[in-house]
């Protein structure tokens, strides 16, 4: 399915992907400050370096001079990156400073992106504030002083509430409130959770109560899905693992590479020997690789076989 990407993003892509003069992407040497976001397992990452001009008395007052960013994920996630990269180096911002840029921010600097593809310009914002924290750490000016508080980072690593995406219990909720997010659709928009099998939507614990705890809201829950397939031990026959294989990439890996515009085909099992190709957008895309390694050859042996090997037509 094609996205409605304003000519603005779609420009910001194009000039990325060809590596225009003035563009951002890859990563600054021996940067100031670092950080990480996403998970390339789930579809999307995004590494972040800043260079700043170091004021002699007060770190606080250190300028941003350089920003650059790694990013494994879709059209929307690589214009969100440069985009967030440009903001920061027109502004000649101090990192303090840069912490104000919100996704929402980015979105509008974009003019605008499909609700669906929230989730990109979020990514970017969580990446800028983890290198900003550890700027921080290098420069000794405490977390406070940006106005973050550290028992919040380390909350971050709860309970996993996503397993398909690895989002935690803490971040879902911090989310929730920051974003004035009301629905499970909301959620999956904005930060992707619930977006491929949906098992924790309704599970105990999971998307709709941590909503009604949030919102005090009170809301029957639908009957929830069936769980994932998960590895098992057993001896299968080969009609067996086919079809756990087929239900494992209906449930898991469709959902993501439909998401993307994009689609797989099983072309043949032998064994565990797994012939596929990808449709659509996936199908040309330089990660292509990438994907089938670390979405559909790593589903696959988390939830059916760890023996099972995905060969790309």
């Amino acid at each position: 399915m094609p996205w409605d990407y304003s000519n603005k993003t779609m420009q910001l892509f194009r000039d990325a992907i060809a590596n225009k003069a003035g563009t951002h992407f890859g990563r600054v040497e021996n940067p100031d400050g670092e950080g990480r976001h996403g998970s390339i397992s789930c579809g999307d990452a995004m590494d972040f370096s800043f260079r700043v001009e170091r004021h002699p008395d007060d770190p606080k007052k250190d300028r941003i001079v350089e920003a650059r960013y790694q990013t494994f994920g879709c059209t929307s996630a690589i214009a969100s990156s440069e985009a967030m990269c440009r903001m920061i180096e027109e502004r000649t911002i101090t990192p303090v400073e840069a912490l104000q840029i919100k996704n929402a921010d980015i979105v509008d600097y974009l003019d605008g992106l499909p609700p669906q593809k929230l989730h990109c310009s979020v990514m970017g914002a969580e990446a800028l504030q983890a290198a900003v924290v550890d700027w921080a750490r290098r420069r000794g000016v405490g977390l406070e002083e940006l106005g973050i508080e550290p028992d919040r980072l380390e909350e971050d690593e709860g309970r996993v509430v996503c397993k398909c995406f690895n989002l935690t219990e803490p971040y879902v909720r911090r989310k929730v409130k920051e974003l004035g997010l009301r629905t499970i659709e909301e959620i999956t928009a904005a930060i992707k959770a619930g977006g491929a099998c949906t098992s924790c939507h309704h599970e105990p614990g999971g998307l709709q109560d941590i909503l009604n705890e949030t919102w005090g809201e009170s809301v029957v829950a639908p009957e929830a899905p069936p769980p994932e397939a998960v590895a098992s031990p057993r001896v299968r026959t080969p009609y067996q693992l086919a079809k756990e294989i087929e239900r494992a990439i209906d449930v898991s890996v469709r959902p993501r590479l439909q998401g993307e515009g994009g689609d797989i085909e099983i072309v043949e099992i032998r064994e565990k020997k797994v012939f596929c190709t990808l449709l659509g957008v996936c199908s040309g895309c330089a990660g292509a690789g990438q994907t089938m390694r670390f979405v559909v050859e790593d589903t696959l042996r988390r939830q059916v076989d760890p023996e099972i090997e995905v060969i790309p037509l």
